[in-house]
């Protein structure tokens, strides 16, 4: 079964920037969708923003106009540019792959922002 292994959180200042990435251990083409989620300490784990195979976008309504989501089928990785970070987007990100009947989970990164 194809994982998938998120990587470029930490910490940053409040109007910082950071890019995540999720490298999948084999083709992503297989997938219908790939999003980025995150969870929040005692918060339920919500949808971040999504892509589409055919490169449909979908973002939370707190995200719009600060984080892009991007794929790169030949590195087969979706990435998530977050920008104008704030305190409130502190959480753990994890990256979800999903195709009818199945979905895959990475183990999540961590990405405090600071006050």
């Amino acid at each position: 079964q194809v994982q998938l292994v998120e990587s470029g959180g930490g910490l940053v200042q409040a109007g910082g920037s950071l890019m995540l990435s999720c490298a999948a251990s084999r083709s992503i083409s297989g997938f219908n969708a790939l999003g980025w989620y995150r969870q929040a300490p005692g918060k339920q784990r919500d949808i971040v923003a999504q892509i589409t195979t055919g490169g449909s976008r979908y973002y939370a309504d707190s995200v719009k106009g600060r984080f892009t989501i991007s794929r790169d089928s030949n590195k087969n990785t979706v990435s998530l540019q977050m920008n104008s970070l704030k305190p409130e987007d502190t959480a753990v990100y994890y990256c979800k792959g999903s195709r009818i009947g199945s979905e895959v989970w990475g183990q999540g990164t961590q990405v405090t922002v600071s006050s």
